[in-house]
């Protein structure tokens, strides 16, 4: 009866993931960086940029964007859902947070997916 059982749960497992989707690994350089390079950086890069002015918040790289802003940091590695950068890009916070600002174009929803999944991963500097 037990190996029957197994292989029950088993094939109900199968038939039950077929659909699941297993989340790949989010890369810093090759994934993350590219967006916050064409969207971010030139607001969050000292001096002038404006955005780096207002908050600290400087985007050149991993480390510097992980230092966050005077305010505090704006990543918790490992949880997305508590991070500011997640809740700006992905309009959690005040509409007129919403990052990236000064423009008609929030990022896409494939954009907010992998900042999403690269956080909610560790946020690793790989």
């Amino acid at each position: 009866m037990p190996a029957r059982f197994s292989l029950i749960a088993f094939m109900w497992l199968l038939i039950n993931c077929a659909g699941c989707q297993m989340h790949p690994s989010i890369s810093f350089r090759n994934d993350v960086y590219p967006i916050l390079e064409e969207n971010c950086k030139n607001c969050h890069t000292p001096p002038r940029g404006k955005g780096y002015k207002t908050s600290g918040l400087d985007m050149k790289n991993f480390d510097t964007l992980m230092k966050g802003t005077v305010y505090g940091p704006v990543i918790i590695p490992g949880n997305s859902n508590r991070s500011i950068l997640n809740m700006l890009v992905e309009g959690r916070a005040d509409a007129s947070m919403r990052m990236p600002h000064d423009t008609d174009e929030p990022l896409t929803d494939e954009e907010i997916r992998i900042l999403h999944l690269w956080v909610s991963q560790g946020a690793k500097n790989n």
